[in-house]
């Protein structure tokens, strides 16, 4: 009878969602759980982590965290991010796992229900988030929990870092989804330009307004507004936008009329908001209207486990689709510390493969700040130091064989004559 009832609350559930044993057996399912996973779910005998993971083990055995195992603990609700192997391929869930209690306060089991993050992907994907790194994960997490609010959001990361593709995730997993996603572009704009994008005009209400013209908040009705690079906004124009917000009414230029905005507001910038305003360069007032939940963006350094992913990603949707990076390429990628975050990456990726002269990528086509990098650990301190002598001591004692002093060094033969003629050195001197 109790599993009768437990099987009927699961089927009222539109997310995938089942019922299991402290022990990981799955003793109930609805239709939406078996339609996501091609594995299939025996009542009685499967084991979640079987049918989400294909494996043998569970999630904390395999690194990751797991929501059972912390509601065991805490007899609490716990959530986590997973990446399932699903029936269309790896991806993103959030799990939400909940204990269920018997009429005696004890835990005679755990629903869990699942939500596919459809915004990002651990593989190549068209305008999706891309990564798998924990520091990628953690930013997946902060957007899912903000995005179904209403809450004003500030992406902050450096340049390069994906703030307008994590603004448009967002918007597409909030409820305004259907509705319009409105950037606006801040640097640059002066006074008249500000009042007249943002809010509209009238026709004649300057010099040039031949007709009337709605304005970007007006477009953004029922949507999300995005205002990138807010920190540019001139101090003086920030009281016009705090008035918005604070009243939820704006002007079009040349009239009378109010209008009554109706958006979602996320903003993002490169720059330290907070900093600016102890320097007296940001209203103080506007900052905490648009700082209701910060978001960090983590940079490609951080996410240093991504970099070959992205690399990837960035070649297949490149003029150079068919060409592939060797892992020595890749892992010499990954010890780059990319100042210019995916821009920069992409910058190199697309120089590295017009380098190659056929289907490979290797490391001799990187660039040279990259192979500097690639050095033998024991070796290091001397290269850095003085890798002119380093090299003199290897063409020294191997004489005329730029093959094995390249081995030693590993690096190919032809970075090496580009290390000789920077030295001003010829293999032929050390016969």
């Amino acid at each position: 009878m109790v599993h009768q009832t437990i099987q009927a609350i699961i089927e009222a559930i539109e997310k995938p969602a089942i019922f299991i044993t402290p022990n990981y057996a799955i003793e109930a399912v609805n239709q939406a759980y078996r339609d996501t996973y091609s594995h299939p779910v025996l009542l009685g005998q499967s084991k979640c982590h079987e049918v989400s993971h294909n494996s043998t083990k569970p999630c904390d055995q395999n690194g990751e965290l797991c929501p059972l195992s912390a509601c065991k603990e805490t007899n609490k609700n716990s959530s986590a991010l997973h990446i399932h192997k699903t029936d269309s391929g790896d991806a993103y869930c959030n799990i939400l796992m909940k204990p269920v209690t018997n009429n005696d306060g004890i835990t005679i089991g755990f629903l869990e229900i699942l939500e596919k993050i459809d915004f990002a992907s651990s593989y190549s994907s068209d305008r999706k988030l891309i990564g798998k790194s924990q520091p990628f994960q953690y930013l997946l997490q902060m957007i899912s929990r903000s995005a179904k609010s209403d809450i004003s959001i500030l992406l902050q990361g450096e340049t390069g870092t994906g703030k307008e593709l994590a603004a448009l995730s967002i918007h597409q997993v909030s409820k305004r989804s259907s509705k319009p996603f409105i950037e606006v572009e801040c640097t640059g704009l002066n006074e008249a330009l500000f009042e007249s994008e943002l809010f509209g005009h009238e026709k004649g209400a300057f010099t040039g307004a031949s007709t009337s013209k709605k304005g970007l908040v007006c477009m953004a009705n029922g949507g999300t507004l995005f205002l990138d690079e807010i920190g540019d906004i001139p101090l003086n124009l920030q009281v016009k936008l705090l008035r918005l917000l604070e009243t939820g009414h704006y002007r079009r230029v040349g009239s009378v009329e109010k209008q009554k905005a109706n958006f979602r507001l996320v903003c993002a910038s490169h720059k330290n908001l907070e900093k600016m305003v102890d320097q007296g360069e940001f209203r103080e007032d506007l900052y905490y209207r648009i700082d209701a939940f910060p978001i960090r963006l983590p940079t490609l350094k951080e996410r240093q486990a991504d970099i070959p992913l992205l690399a990837e990603h960035l070649l297949l949707k490149s003029e150079f689709a068919s060409k592939k990076f060797t892992d020595e390429a890749l892992n010499l990628l990954s010890r780059y510390h990319f100042p210019g975050n995916v821009r920069e990456l992409k910058n190199i990726v697309q120089r590295s493969a017009l380098l190659s002269d056929d289907e490979w990528i290797t490391t001799e086509h990187l660039p040279e700040k990259i192979l500097a990098l690639n050095t033998p650990q024991d070796h290091s301190d001397n290269l850095i130091s003085n890798e002119k002598q380093y090299i003199i001591k290897l063409l020294t004692e191997y004489g005329n064989q730029p093959k094995v002093i390249a081995e030693h060094l590993e690096i190919s033969v032809r970075t090496l004559y580009r290390k000789l003629q920077k030295h001003q050195l010829n293999t032929q001197d050390f016969n």
